[in-house]
């Protein structure tokens, strides 16, 4: 479970990191806690018989968060002992190696930290403004260059940052970018809307409310520059967050390019930054902020221009995936994918009792433990009709990395990938009578998602805070952005014994003392049975997926449609 996406640090309280995106992300925690809910009731516990090792999955959790693993931090000197233990257990559970022969599948990557930032200096107006680093603006450069200069930049307010076809919305119709920087309201156009009415879902965040986004369309869109105006209730986090998360070290996946093809500088202003800015150019942000939030909105210019610079210290680096196969037996060339994330935050700001080694048994051990636990089931049950891959990726804690690069290279054509089903941080707990589909109703994946529920008398649960926008904060994202459903899937807090009031209590106790901390550690005093449900209902999700013949699509409007029509029109895709 990475902090942020904004944050790719161990990074302040686990509520508020859980509020971002991966600079500044994080995803939605658990539904269900850790060691307060009693065992669950052993009767519905029996019910139904799983195929899923209980054993093995408590083996493989307590080994992955042993001290000697040091938190399994990436690309350090314990990697190697980590995914040589990783290996050996997909060995174990009856996989091949799914990288044309090899286990490993090497993630290069590029870590830039700013030093020596200037101030943010806008000319054009009577009076030049000048605002300092850290407490006014923050930003950083996803260029691999040492030394980044924005000079006379001219300035150009966007609204929201939006291109989206499929909706009739373009912020940047009728403007050429090249050389000018966008200013850019966080969130999307319909944030403030109670419920999901409304083009961008209302209230639930869509990608194209993300940060993430936001720079991404701004550097296709050929900016020099993009500006994020941070306002905390459409961001969801506070300002403290973003200067903890923009004022260190950046992860970056290494392009043949150095990344060149992005904007010079990505930076984050304070609202009341922007509405100086805005006034010197004889504009009121509130009223720009309106006007963005209406369909045909125009961008406009500011007559004013930016400059800033800083130097980067660059550090080269190679991490690693872990990838098996079990081949299908009719159609081996369509794949369904299973992912859970092996890296932690290796050492960390030692607690009272001078530990400094966050262990990250809950998050992600226990979910590469059931990442494993479903390999070995599947083995044992016999190859399915399409074949199974086992991803088990880095670097989800430095911002998706290691599913980025799985997604920009992919060792099995994403035209050919079915779905899939991704593990982040199995709490411990007892079983539920609700789950919740992270993202909402998103593709056709909810229907079977429905379906599993029904059939095991359980209740779909609304997702908890929606307008954070977590399904775009964890590795199963960066399939879905190139058009290939994945399930991802909250537990509820409705516990069998105990309802939702322990439930809700476990989850505050994980989230306040344990989340990003030393204390994220194994106990044998777990209770298993929440864990044991999830991962039986990943079983029947996935195979289902892997025995049929369908190809689950995107709902129509869904931000993510296109890229899946596009990937099945080609040649031999879907």
């Amino acid at each position: 479970m990475n902090s942020s996406q904004l944050a790719k640090k161990p990074l302040l309280s686990c509520v508020v990191l859980l509020a971002l995106a991966a600079p500044l992300s994080a995803k939605p925690l658990f539904k269900a806690g850790t060691a307060l809910p009693p065992p669950a009731d052993t009767l519905e516990a029996a019910a139904a018989p799983t195929p899923i090792s209980l054993d093995l999955m408590k083996q493989i959790t307590k080994r992955l968060s042993a001290d000697d693993f040091e938190g399994r931090a990436p690309s350090t000197a314990t990697e190697p002992k980590v995914l040589d233990y990783i290996v050996s257990q997909f060995k174990a559970a009856g996989l091949q190696p799914g990288n044309k022969g090899q286990w490993l599948q090497d993630v290069p990557t590029v870590e830039i930290e700013g030093k020596n930032q200037s101030p943010l200096t806008i000319t054009g107006s009577k009076t030049p403004l000048s605002f300092s680093f850290g407490d006014q603006w923050v930003g950083a450069s996803y260029r691999v260059t040492p030394k980044t200069k924005l000079k006379d930049s001219p300035l150009v307010f966007v609204g929201y940052g939006v291109v989206a076809p499929e909706l009739g919305w373009n912020d940047y119709a009728g403007v050429d970018m090249k050389g000018k920087t966008a200013v850019i309201l966080v969130n999307d156009p319909d944030y403030a809307t109670d419920g999901e009415q409304g083009l961008f879902k209302g209230r639930r965040m869509t990608y194209y409310g993300r940060w993430t986004y936001k720079f991404e369309e701004a550097a296709r869109q050929g900016a020099a520059g993009a500006i994020i105006v941070h306002d905390t209730f459409p961001a969801a986090y506070g300002w403290n967050v973003v200067n903890s998360s923009w004022t260190g070290a950046q992860y970056y996946v290494q392009t043949k390019n150095d990344a060149m093809d992005q904007t010079q500088v990505n930076a984050w202003v304070q609202k009341d930054v922007a509405e100086k800015i805005l006034a010197a150019a004889g504009k009121d942000l509130a009223t720009l902020t309106r006007a963005a939030q209406t369909k045909g909105f125009k961008p406009v210019p500011l007559n004013l221009k930016a400059n800033v610079s800083f130097d980067n210290a660059i550090r080269k680096s190679t991490s690693h995936n872990v990838v098996g196969i079990l081949p299908g037996k009719n159609r081996p060339d369509e794949y369904v994918l299973y992912s859970a994330h092996w890296d932690h935050l290796g050492r960390c700001t030692p607690d009272k009792t001078g530990d400094d080694i966050c262990n990250g048994a809950v998050d992600n051990a226990d979910g590469v433990a059931a990442l494993t636990a479903l390999a070995k089931a599947n083995v044992q049950a016999g190859p399915a009709a399409r074949s199974q891959v086992f991803l088990a990726v880095t670097l989800e804690e430095s911002g998706l990395l290691g599913s980025e690069y799985y997604a920009q290279k992919p060792i099995y054509p994403l035209a050919k990938t079915v779905g899939g089903v991704n593990m982040d941080a199995l709490a411990p707990g007892g079983r539920v009578r609700d789950y919740a589909m992270t993202g909402g109703d998103k593709s056709d994946l909810t229907d079977m998602f429905r379906t599993a529920l029904k059939t095991r008398s359980l209740v779909e649960a609304s997702e908890n805070d929606p307008e954070k926008g977590g399904y775009y904060r964890s590795d199963h994202f960066s399939m879905a952005k190139r058009g290939v459903p994945m399930f991802a899937i909250d537990r509820g807090i409705d516990l069998v014994v105990g309802g939702k009031a322990v439930g809700q209590a476990a989850n505050d106790d994980y989230t306040t003392n344990r989340y990003h901390q030393p204390s994220d550690e194994y106990s044998e005093s777990w209770d298993w049975s929440g864990i044991q449900q999830d991962v039986e209902l990943y079983y029947s999700l996935g195979r289902e997926l892997a025995d049929g013949s369908t190809w689950p699509n995107w709902r129509a409007g869904d931000e993510f449609r296109a890229v899946r029509d596009k990937s099945c029109a080609g040649e031999g895709g879907c």
